[in-house]
């Protein structure tokens, strides 16, 4: 028996040191929510962790600029589909004007008409999109991943000479009409296929959009595997460490007081 070195005191002393350690990183881990508290918790987990949550923080704003995107083309499909109802009616003012009935002041008011729904498409080529021509003819390029990849949107522009010949023209007389319908009916088939474009950009940007949806629920699942603390397990491994302190506690207690059985010996 010694007295100047208690080795069971020592044992126990660094096995309570290990517990305490133990229950301190899983209080921290329950109360944060998270497995990775530092970086020593788990080296590789926490700098996988870092690059997922950049590249969920990079698909988000993708699918941000996605969605501004088809705000875009629906904005520009609703101004087209009224110019389609400007169109179609010019084309009728266009036919009535050929109306061999129809007197000089009837045919004048057909032309105002005809002059004022020109003055609206004419109007309307000049709209924009938070500082963005609507209608201008640049193709723009959507940013469509968190790596940079883009889709080039198919352009419309209203001063093409579909549109300008048609909104040039006029009714004012029988033979005037004529070419005006001509003109007006290749202003309805480049309308036609300005529409089929943009229908075709918002599909195409609306399935971006869903992806990046998908895409980024997935990195967020991945993330949260790696740090998310499992609050079931975690709990019981507090108790077993909460079990262990005060068992160590007590172990610790006891083997201080082995040494004093000394004193029987030299009593």
């Amino acid at each position: 028996m010694t007295i100047n070195t208690n080795i069971s005191a020592q044992i126990s002393a660094t096995n309570l040191q290990a517990s305490t350690t133990m229950l301190n990183q899983s209080l921290a881990r329950l109360s944060s929510g998270s497995k990775i508290v530092s970086a020593a918790d788990d080296p590789a987990g926490l700098a996988e962790s870092i690059s997922l949550n950049a590249d969920i923080t990079r698909t988000k704003a993708a699918n941000a600029n996605v969605s501004n995107a088809v705000s875009f083309s629906q904005t520009q499909d609703g101004f087209l589909q009224k110019i389609g109802d400007a169109l179609n009616r010019m084309s009728e003012l266009a036919i009535n004007a050929q109306d061999v009935t129809k007197s000089t002041t009837q045919l004048a008011n057909y032309n105002a008409e005809y002059t004022a729904l020109a003055g609206y498409i004419t109007n309307t080529a000049t709209k924009d999109f938070n500082g963005v021509s609507l209608f201008a003819g640049n193709s723009l390029s959507v940013t469509t991943d968190g790596d940079g990849g883009t889709y080039s949107m198919t352009s419309v522009n209203l001063s093409a000479s579909a549109y300008t010949t048609a909104t040039g023209a006029g009714v004012a007389s029988s033979t005037a009409a004529v070419t005006a319908l001509a003109d007006v009916k290749a202003a309805i088939t480049q309308l036609a296929n300005d529409r089929s474009n943009i229908g075709a950009n918002e599909a195409r940007l609306t399935y971006t959009g869903d992806q990046l949806s998908v895409l980024q629920n997935n990195l967020t699942a991945a993330k949260s595997q790696i740090t998310d603390v499992n609050v079931a397990e975690e709990s019981t491994n507090y108790a077993k460490y909460q079990i262990l302190v005060q068992a160590g506690t007590s172990m610790l207690a006891q083997a201080n007081q082995n040494p004093q059985s000394v004193l029987k010996l030299i009593a």
